[in-house]
């Protein structure tokens, strides 16, 4: 059975823990790659590396210079605690130090670890590619109220994955709040429902999740890769430090 379908037909009732530590795995070291300082890069005329994003060919959103010398990819739940911790801490300064400078580039990848994931992962690419980011930072930075409202009406809840696969996640996101949380956000209600009709997009989402995480073992979030080299799940406390030592000094 392919991820999709194990998550598009799994029970919803088992709580969601809002904790800080690592989502899906206990806490990892990895040793970050070492490089030469690198110079900043300026942005082409009357643009900002931070309001410039490309999506990848692994369905990652790229945020900031494309060709930027060190590439910072993080692999991310939604619904994941520590995920909404770094969100919280680290965002700002790695979009002002960093990514502006355009030496460090900033690659968002969702693992996806339940239906709620899937749903609000579907969600955040609802808009233009522009809006992934601070759609996903939106949602770490209300997680509380976020999974509250995912965990306020289980039988509404249970009785959407009962549906058909292009209305299942229509129904979890309406049971949830998930559709008046976006429509706040600049996402109708209508644009949400379509979305999240796509059976085939959302498909592509969770398989992509689950082959990605076995080839690069990711194992929980969040989790980062810096210039190709895994180097586990940090917070940014930790995670800075390994981008000045590849480069970012």
């Amino acid at each position: 059975m392919t991820t999709f379908r194990q998550i598009a037909l799994a029970s919803l009732a088992a709580p969601l823990a809002f904790g800080l530590a690592a989502c899906g795995s206990e806490p990892t070291d990895g040793e970050a790659p070492e490089g030469e300082p690198v110079e900043n890069v300026a942005a082409p005329e009357g643009t900002q590396w931070v309001d410039t994003v490309t999506v990848t060919e692994a369905d990652g959103y790229r945020l900031g210079n494309p060709d930027a010398p060190i590439k910072l990819i993080e692999y991310g739940s939604l619904t994941c605690g520590a995920c909404a911790n770094f969100a919280t801490t680290g965002m700002e300064p790695l979009k002002e130090k960093y990514v502006a400078s355009g030496r460090v580039s900033y690659e968002l990848r969702n693992q996806i670890h339940n239906a709620f994931d899937l749903t609000l992962a579907r969600l955040v690419r609802c808009g233009a590619p522009e809006s992934f980011h601070p759609l996903s930072e939106q949602v770490w930075l209300n997680l509380g109220a976020v999974l509250e409202g995912a965990q306020a009406n289980q039988q509404a809840l249970e009785s959407a994955m009962q549906q058909a696969e292009d209305q299942r996640f229509v129904a979890v996101a309406e049971a949830a709040g998930f559709l008046d949380f976006f429509a706040a956000r600049g996402v109708s209600r209508d644009q949400a429902r379509q979305c999240l009709s796509d059976a085939d997009s959302i498909e592509a989402i969770a398989n992509n999740s689950d082959k990605q995480s076995q080839e690069l073992n990711v194992t929980g979030t969040p989790s980062f890769i810096i210039n190709g080299r895994n180097v586990g799940t940090q917070s940014w406390a930790t995670l800075e430090p390994m981008l000045q030592n590849a480069g970012a000094r």
